[in-house]
């Protein structure tokens, strides 16, 4: 049994206890307070040097909270889910953590991470499906599971969805459109470039490169139902381009193609006809799609 989240779902918890130590920070939470502490200490244009990055979101919580720091450990919300089948606290996998700064390729945190004053909140990191030990008994019982169901450390969602679509051969590229919109692509080699939010996940001996942009189904939920979605979708004429340009957002900020704590979403002018609206949005989130990837070329030797 194992469990997928979204990667930068931050929460910080007692580390005896298992309490939570105020509120979770969401994936795409920026925390532009912390971001020139991260940079200081970072390589440039490391992974970690985004807004909304985990160490960001930790050095955030550090400097702001009043609690005793001596005992605090930080699980995203995939290890929360599965220390509550498992029972062991403070356990995490390569793809989680990347973005509190551990390298999958060397796999350990490095020194520059290890010599901060936070670093006793990092999770120990194991690979992604891997064995942690049994269901805890009592919901082997209360729900009837195999005395030996075996728990083993998750993935992010969108590596998740990238197992699912079965690509397996280097240049293969899978984007999974849910609230926000993520890209991965299967590469041999490593390319990290936080100015544009572009990271590499570790894929057993393989890279998948690619970033999340903050545009995508949950825009669309914030200006249409479901009802309506099915209804005005099927009256767009799809083998017509809309003159509309906009850059769906929620709020401000952006991760990928463009990383940028500040930029506005784009959503007017808004036409009368809700039909022309979202062909316009939709075909606005496609554009974003062809910029995203316009920063992971599959090269000959991808």
């Amino acid at each position: 049994m194992s469990v997928d989240g979204t990667s930068a779902t931050t929460m910080i918890l007692d580390s005896k206890s298992g309490e939570t130590l105020g509120r979770p920070f969401l994936y795409n939470e920026s925390c532009p307070d912390a971001l020139p502490i991260v940079k200081s200490i970072a390589p440039e244009n490391h992974t970690v040097c985004l807004g909304s990055s985990t160490l960001c979101k930790l050095v955030s919580w550090w400097n702001s909270s009043d609690t005793d720091k001596g005992s605090v450990v930080l699980m995203h919300q995939a290890d929360w889910l599965l220390w509550l089948l498992h029972g062991k606290l403070g356990i995490s996998d390569y793809n989680n953590a990347l973005k509190v700064g551990y390298d999958p390729e060397l796999e350990s945190y490095p020194s520059w991470l290890l010599s901060q004053p936070y670093s006793n909140a990092l999770p120990s990191v194991i690979a992604p499906g891997k064995p942690i030990g049994h269901l805890k008994e009592d919901i082997t019982q209360k729900h009837g599971f195999s005395n030996d169901c075996v728990v083993c450390t998750g993935t992010t969602d969108s590596i998740a969805a990238f197992l699912a679509a079965r690509a397996t051969q280097p240049g293969k590229a899978v984007t999974s459109l849910g609230s926000t919109l993520a890209i991965k692509l299967l590469s041999t080699r490593r390319i990290e470039d936080a100015r544009y939010g572009v990271y590499s996940h570790r894929l057993d001996d393989k890279w998948l490169v690619g970033g999340a942009s903050n545009t995508g189904g949950a825009v669309l939920r914030q200006i249409f139902t479901d009802e309506q979605l099915e209804k005005l979708s099927k009256q767009i004429d799809p083998s017509e381009a809309s003159p509309l340009d906009y850059y769906p957002l929620q709020t401000a900020g952006e991760r990928f193609p463009v990383a940028d704590p500040n930029m506005m979403p784009r959503l007017l002018p808004r036409p009368e006809s809700d039909v022309q609206y979202l062909h316009g949005i939709l075909e606005s989130i496609a554009r974003i799609e062809v910029q995203a990837f316009g920063h992971v070329p599959c090269l000959s030797n991808c």
